[in-house]
């Protein structure tokens, strides 16, 4: 049975089913003008406390198919160049420990996607980020994903491949797991790279630091903001729900990223590789 998202959703709190009235307005309202400072909304307690047990369980039900890798990675999920310098971007590579659960293990009973498949919610992100329209992620291992991250792990500086990305905080850990980012570091017309070399040798001029508390929905702007989640410390994992929307039909993740973060490819990614991109940049 699919569940109703209506009771996962705190609904008196964040009336995102009730648009024509003030309430969603001022929602609105509060949001945009986060996302226009930098680039980052917080709704604190989207989710009803109550929920977040269901939640939780699913996550650890679903962890052990989880795509855990343990390699090298730079900021654009991309191969070596060796004509540039040494200490380009795109040849600084980070240690990483992480691990992926692809969307195609969230079905029709699961509370993750009905959230994301509930009729008001991409209306009410559409509104948020102030577009004329928005779409869901085609990618079928990646529309709607959690991020385990288990004891010591973490995720390195990097950009998103999606314009906009929206997470469902589960599960903390013990310690550590903070969410970093320096907003608005690139354009469509410019990749910053002497920006992002500056971050990478350890420069926090710009930086922000975020905790996110289970039932919390971030709404973020990761294409131009160079992020990453702090190393974790404790015994217990720290579990996120990931949202996937962007503003071009039909966009897949691009064959190296995908396996990379999920272990596989299937053939739309192979048919789609360097299609649907609204801009030029790297990833």
């Amino acid at each position: 049975m699919t569940p109703d998202a209506a009771e996962i959703v705190d609904t008196d709190r964040y009336p995102v089913d009730r648009p024509d009235t003030p309430g969603y307005a001022a929602m609105i309202a509060d949001v945009r003008a986060e996302l226009a400072g930098d680039g980052c909304a917080l709704l604190a307690g989207f989710v009803c406390a109550a929920r977040i047990g269901a939640l939780a369980a699913e996550a650890e039900r679903v962890a052990p198919k989880a795509h855990r890798s343990f390699n090298r990675t730079n900021a654009y999920f991309s191969t070596d160049d060796p004509a540039l310098p040494a200490s380009h971007p795109l040849r600084r590579f980070c240690d990483r420990s992480n691990a992926f659960v692809p969307a195609d293990n969230f079905g029709t009973a699961s509370p993750l996607r009905a959230v994301y498949e509930w009729a008001p919610f991409m209306p009410f992100i559409r509104d948020a980020l102030g577009e004329a329209e928005i779409h869901r992620y085609a990618d079928p291992l990646a529309d709607v994903i959690i991020n385990a991250v288990e004891p010591g792990g973490g995720f390195p500086w990097h950009f998103d491949t999606n314009d906009y990305t929206v997470t469902l905080a589960i599960q903390d850990a013990e310690r550590g797991g903070l969410f970093e980012y320096r907003p608005n570091l690139r354009t469509a017309e410019d990749e910053n790279y002497a920006g992002v070399e500056a971050i990478l040798d350890g420069g926090r001029d710009g930086v922000r630091s975020l905790a996110l508390g289970p039932g919390d929905l971030q709404i973020f702007k990761g294409r131009f903001s160079l992020h990453r989640v702090s190393p974790t410390e404790g015994a217990r994992p720290r579990y996120v729900g990931i949202y996937s929307f962007v503003d071009v039909p039909g966009m897949v993740g691009r064959v190296e990223r995908t396996r990379q973060l999920y272990g596989r490819v299937l053939p739309i990614h192979h048919d789609r590789d360097r299609a649907a991109r609204a801009d030029g940049l790297r990833d």
